[in-house]
């Protein structure tokens, strides 16, 4: 009897170099930034923002890694990562956090072992 073949999609979802898009983007997967992006994300997977990425609004995802540029929101329910390229301008909400030396942070972080996770349709501040 044969079965039904049904491939897993483990490529993340990319934003390449020279693209901007301005809205909110709501994934249940992973995401890559290297390009601009002004708005909101909710991801139940990890947002990577590429060192020639930029995001600007409010994030919430489960992890993070950023190595380019960030202003705004970030609500992170695991992990954190800021890369020595990294240019963070905000407060974050996060279980833990690692900064790289010769990473830029300006803002607050509220540390707590319990962050909510991202859901799908998550409401945020507009």
């Amino acid at each position: 009897m044969a079965k039904n073949f049904e491939p897993e999609n483990k490529l993340p979802n990319m934003i390449g170099p020279g693209t901007k898009i301005k809205g909110d983007i709501e994934t249940n997967g992973d995401i890559k930034i290297d390009g601009s992006i002004e708005g909101n994300i909710i991801s139940k997977g990890k947002v990577l923002v590429g060192q020639n990425g930029t995001v600007t609004g409010e994030v919430k995802c489960t992890n993070c890694d950023i190595y380019g540029t960030f202003d705004g929101r970030l609500t992170v329910s695991e992990l954190l990562s800021l890369k020595a390229s990294s240019k963070l301008h905000g407060d974050i909400q996060t279980s833990k956090l690692s900064i790289e030396p010769g990473a830029i942070f300006t803002g607050t972080c509220k540390m707590d072992e319990k962050v909510t996770p991202p859901a799908a349709n998550a409401n945020i501040k507009k």
